[in-house]
């Protein structure tokens, strides 16, 4: 018997697994999917978990439940490519034939002191429910301070305001713009809609180090104090620490470099999907589906003997919300605001929500 594994049941290790099963498994064959919980949560929602706007349940979507596909629960602690097997935090270890690694990112620090201990996450399911306490817990009309003026931090600003318009809230960003990845119409619409709601826009911050309840702006030789009364890190990604841990080729972001067929070189029974890849494009949940489904397609054309085909990945664009009633984003080459690209992100929601129906 053939075990396949799958690291991580986001949106690269599911798209696998939904279109492995889409046919007939060869008979030596078994699909294993790893993942610390029994279901997904879908990661580009977590701001609304943290603001409040959403429940728990609201984003979570339940695995296959299909005979074909074998779940094994644990947190993975280190992965051994040459003897090929996957240790877990608990001491067990699963031996695999082949492997898909989709774990996933975590925070990026940059070495800033105090940012793990006073930057509260949204990369985990756990860290915004804790980061949710903290924001629901905070006293009418105090001080939340969000780290990073990219998608995540501007999503988060945006859901918050519409949970409580009571808090003083501020994005920190060292640009001189929010959402300097986009297009620059984007940047002031979003900045329009935050200067409306009474979100302050802070520039070219550089933040030396946090405390408790303190945020430092360096500015040439002088310390500025920011007071915080929960500060939230959206200042970058990188991989989870078992895939930090690989003593493989990668790029300068820390993904793992793999070639045309989404393998590790020195390995081709090991696959590397979504954030921990090296890929010509931003991590983002479209492009981990639309490489899962090709990761399976090089598979099932090994199956069959055959040399795996496999074209170009074209992305539809990125989508971002401000609230529940109004968006932005880049569809094809065209930017788009307001109340439609609102109503896409929700569409798409509800099919990633229903995809296994």
């Amino acid at each position: 018997m053939k075990r396949y594994v799958i690291l991580g049941g986001g949106y690269g290790g599911l798209a696998i697994i939904s279109r492995l099963l889409e046919g007939e498994l060869p008979s030596d064959v078994q699909l294993v999917l790893v993942d610390r919980m029994p279901y997904q949560g879908l990661k580009t929602e977590y701001y609304a978990l943290a603001a409040g706007t959403v429940s728990d349940m609201d984003i979570r979507v339940s695995f296959p439940d299909d005979p074909r596909v074998h779940l094994h629960y644990g947190n993975v602690q280190s992965i051994d490519l040459d003897g090929q097997i996957v240790h877990f935090t608990d001491g067990d270890a699963l031996a695999y034939d082949h492997l898909v690694i989709g774990l996933g990112c975590t925070d990026k620090y940059h070495g800033i002191p105090g940012a793990e201990q006073f930057g509260n996450s949204i990369q985990s399911l756990a860290s915004t429910r804790r980061t949710y306490q903290l924001l629901n817990d905070i006293r009418p009309y105090g001080h939340v301070s969000i780290v990073g003026g990219g998608l995540s931090g501007v999503e988060m600003a945006a859901e918050l305001r519409e949970s409580r318009p009571d808090l003083n809230i501020r994005i920190l960003d060292r640009g001189s713009r929010v959402l300097s990845a986009f297009p620059e119409k984007l940047s002031h619409f979003v900045s329009g809609w935050f200067l409306e709601h009474h979100i302050e826009l802070r520039s070219f911050v550089n933040v030396s180090h946090l405390e408790d309840g303190v945020i430092y702006n360096r500015k040439e030789d002088i310390e500025e104090e920011i007071l915080s009364d929960v500060t939230v890190w959206t200042a970058g990604i990188q991989p989870v620490a078992p895939v930090q841990q690989l003593q493989v080729a990668k790029d300068p972001q820390g993904r793992v470099i793999i070639n045309e067929y989404h393998h590790i070189p020195e390995y081709p029974n090991v696959f590397v999907v979504g954030d921990c890849a090296s890929l010509p494009f931003s991590p983002s949940a479209q492009a981990a589906g639309a490489q899962g489904e090709q990761i399976a397609d090089v598979i099932r054309a090994r199956w069959n003997g055959e040399t795996p085909r496999l074209g170009k990945i074209k992305l539809k664009g990125v989508l971002g919300a401000l609230g529940k009633k109004s968006g932005f984003g880049v569809v094809g080459k065209r930017a788009v605001v307001g109340y439609v690209p609102r109503v896409i992100k929700s569409g798409v929601l509800w099919m990633s929500k229903n995809h296994f129906g």
